[in-house]
């Protein structure tokens, strides 16, 4: 079976909607270190984060992820 592989496009649409890190990191109660981190895939959020992340950001869920092939 194949493994599909997702990264994020948090830095994407943070950009398209011209939303700073540090504003997105108030929002979520994190440090601009780890969205900074989420933005290069370096890791990434869990899923709830994800949720939240959408909401902050004002986006469909599956338009934080991209598949890599």
């Amino acid at each position: 079976m194949e493994k599909k592989v997702y990264k994020n496009r948090i830095r994407v649409v943070l950009a398209e909607k011209m939303i700073t890190n540090t504003y997105l990191a108030e929002q979520l109660g994190v440090s601009k270190m780890t969205i900074s981190r989420w933005c290069t895939n370096a890791t990434q959020p869990s899923a709830p984060q994800l949720i939240e992340i959408s909401r902050v950001l004002q986006c469909d869920l599956k338009d934080l992820y991209e598949k890599v092939e």
